[in-house]
């Protein structure tokens, strides 16, 4: 549907760039910063005709005046549940954005929890997850809440796990560290460290993960699983019944002893 390539800004973000083989006009994913895209777009002679944003923190909206500056046609799509002043066509979930120079379309999801309102764009395997899922790891809780933020993981859970999840920060070293407090004995997360260092070493992106990979290795989405969940009941010193408490333990848990 599309060819996806990241742009890096600030010292760990991914802007992602949507463009298709047969025209110059192409779509932002988060731009917090205008300057690395508008250098790229002019270096690859492209124009810019949506900017897609997940959630309104400002390191994802932070570059949408300027870019708006410079290309005044350009939509921007984004939640309808959080205030972006800049947004041209608020969604929320089951909307599609049709890009008229793309094949095919994204769907919404409504994926709350990092944010009250943040959401998700869903295409043919592939989900532009904002700040929701990580690589090895899923956001902080701010605005949102942690039941909502555990429901919206389970949701991604269940996609198809041939999916890859474009997350908007190389941030997974450190979340497989975490990870590995957790499930020191998870065999597939030792090799998946190994080769993220491989990876960071080549100053490679570790994104986007493949969700089958998330299932084997990321904590957040592996809350029914017994190591997991006995670990966050030893850090917890308590029982913890259902997925949104034993998320609600992983989370405090990194926030206050690793982060």
């Amino acid at each position: 549907m599309f060819d996806i390539t990241p742009i890096p800004a600030f010292a760990d973000n991914y802007i992602w760039l949507l463009k298709s083989s047969d025209s110059p006009e192409v779509a932002m994913v988060d731009p917090g910063d205008a300057m690395p895209v508008l250098d790229y777009l002019q270096r690859e002679h492209l124009s810019l005709g949506a900017i897609l944003i997940t959630h309104h923190h400002h390191d994802h909206t932070g570059g949408i005046n300027r870019l708006k500056n410079a290309f005044p046609n350009a939509r921007v799509y984004g939640p309808a549940h959080e205030s972006i002043p800049e947004i041209t066509d608020p969604l929320a979930e089951g909307a599609e954005v049709k890009l008229p120079w793309q094949s095919g379309s994204l769907k919404v999801f409504d994926v709350p929890g990092h944010t009250a309102g943040h959401i998700a764009y869903a295409g043919d395997n592939l989900l532009f997850c904002g700040d929701t899922l990580f690589a090895g790891g899923c956001g902080r809780v701010f605005d949102g809440t942690m039941e909502q933020m555990a429901t919206s993981l389970q949701r991604i859970a269940q996609l198809p796990g041939e999916t890859l999840l474009y997350c908007a920060h190389e941030y997974t070293q450190d979340n497989l560290g975490f990870a590995h407090w957790v499930e020191p004995e998870n065999q597939a997360l030792q090799e998946r460290q190994n080769a993220t260092q491989t990876l960071r070493n080549q100053g490679t992106p570790t994104v986007p993960s493949l969700l089958s990979l998330e299932l084997e290795t990321n904590p957040f989405l592996r809350t029914q699983i017994p190591t997991v969940v006995a670990a966050a009941e030893k850090w917890a010193k308590t029982p913890l019944n259902n997925h949104a408490a034993v998320f609600t333990a992983l989370r405090t848990w990194k926030d206050r002893d690793y982060d």
